[in-house]
């Protein structure tokens, strides 16, 4: 699901290996990985996105996920080493978390 609001950064740090480990050992959603200014204040995100600001080869970035936020404190945590974490502040989001991503079914015309 990363990138999937806009257009991110293609430097990517995470492989999709990691990305499939995110989710079954610390149960964390990558939403948007390298975000922008535009995607951080996104309303159309879940009230549960977390936006985490992280250094990595001296270049500061910032991913947005979902899920506890201890968690992922571990997750960047063990990736990038001790110094690499800066913050983790909530998203802007106001959509309910159990509604973000749904589609309603289509409704059938009548004859």
């Amino acid at each position: 699901m990363a990138n999937k609001l806009g257009e991110a950064p293609s430097t990517s740090e995470w492989t999709s290996e990691e990305k499939e480990n995110m989710v079954q050992s610390y149960g964390c959603h990558m939403i948007v990985e390298g975000a922008t200014p535009e995607q951080i204040q996104d309303k159309k995100l879940p009230t549960d996105t977390l936006q985490i600001k992280y250094k990595f080869n001296d270049k500061i970035s910032i991913d947005l996920c979902r899920g506890k936020k201890v968690d992922i404190f571990d997750l960047y945590y063990d990736k990038f080493g001790k110094e690499s974490l800066i913050a983790i502040d909530w998203a802007h989001g106001t959509v309910s978390p159990k509604m973000w991503g749904y589609k309603p079914p289509e409704k059938k015309k009548r004859k």
